[in-house]
């Protein structure tokens, strides 16, 4: 597929956006999608450190999807670290339009992810799938990754917003 892999710009936003809407809706999350164009342009493009990167699969402006977008894939991910193994790259989301599903642009996302991380000294990539997302999981475990709850038994857990609020106002007795 001719799509090119490059470093999303705020003017991007709004197609990252629409797609995580989408993938909200694929995961039966999209009542979770509480983040705005502006919030991404700010917390991705707008600051001397951003609180994450993203990436987008763009195709030729002849080539439009069916919906008229040339923005067809995305992966948002962040820097983090382990206190074992150092540098890490927490792949938060990694999307394509069905329409261009099973055409190698996922994988040249993901690809672009890992060059990145290879390139900033990270020796992971971390990531969460839902357990019924069948397609995903056999798309990353073609790639190479492994299942950290299955082969490790580590769980990846959440505080949310609520936990959140009700742990920063815990004072110690």
């Amino acid at each position: 597929m001719a799509c090119r892999i490059r470093p999303a710009s705020a003017g991007d936003c709004r197609d990252i956006l629409r797609m995580i809407k989408e993938l909200g809706a694929y995961e039966k999350h999209s009542y979770e999608t509480q983040v705005t164009e502006e919030a991404l342009i700010e917390d991705g493009f707008s600051t001397q450190h951003p609180f994450y990167q993203s990436i987008v699969a763009e195709l030729p402006e002849g080539q439009k999807s069916q919906e008229g977008f040339t923005i067809v894939g995305f992966a948002l991910f962040i820097f983090s670290y382990n206190s074992m193994k150092g540098r890490v790259i927490y792949l938060e989301d990694l999307y394509v339009m069905p329409a261009f599903r099973g055409q190698g642009v996922g994988k040249r996302l993901l690809q672009e992810v890992a060059k990145i991380g290879r390139d900033q000294h990270c020796n992971q990539i971390q990531f969460a799938v839902l357990d019924w997302n069948q397609p995903a999981i056999d798309f990353y475990r073609a790639q190479g990754a492994f299942d950290l709850t299955k082969e490790t038994g580590y769980h990846f857990f959440r505080f949310g917003d609520t936990a959140v609020m009700k742990l920063a106002e815990f004072e110690a007795q």
